[in-house]
């Protein structure tokens, strides 16, 4: 049986500018990652480096796809298993994320987010433990960015 983690938030913010703060690095930057490469195509990069002066493949999100898109809708991607779980990332066990943005009243966006494909074993359950706790962060720092303005990654 998959599991599947589901989140969801509202922000004070229209669809459009909430989908280009997800599908830009200059949005992204200011919620997610202090850096990161982002081209909303097919195959396209969906790295964020929450770990920017780590070595290769200890940044964040290195290898991770954009895998489907419906504009200012729905947005998939691959994601890694975190550093902290070395065996399950050096093996490529990647998961989809699902994000769907809906308008909600004049300005304010709803967003939910879904991932799944954690697969079984020691490793996978904390893969889904760790996001299990991660992903309402990432949400809450979305909804901020929304209400104060852009995080300030150098705090």
């Amino acid at each position: 049986m998959d599991r599947i983690i589901q989140v969801e938030t509202t922000v004070a913010g229209s669809v459009d500018e909430v989908w280009r703060a997800w599908t830009t690095v200059e949005g992204v930057v200011t919620f997610f990652a202090p850096q990161a490469d982002v081209r909303l195509e097919i195959g396209g990069p969906f790295e964020l480096y929450f770990a920017p002066s780590e070595p290769q493949g200890l940044r964040g999100s290195e290898g991770c796809k954009v895998l489907s898109y419906l504009p200012e809708e729905v947005l998939s991607f691959s994601w890694n298993a975190p550093p902290s779980i070395p065996r399950l990332r050096e093996t490529g066990g990647q998961t989809r994320v699902i994000v769907q943005f809906e308008e909600v009243g004049e300005g304010r966006t709803r967003i939910k987010l879904s991932q799944q494909g954690f697969g079984s074993g020691e490793d996978s359950d904390k893969y889904y433990e760790y996001f299990s706790k991660a992903w309402p962060y990432v949400l809450a720092n979305c909804r901020r960015r929304f209400e104060e303005g852009p995080l300030d990654w150098e705090k």
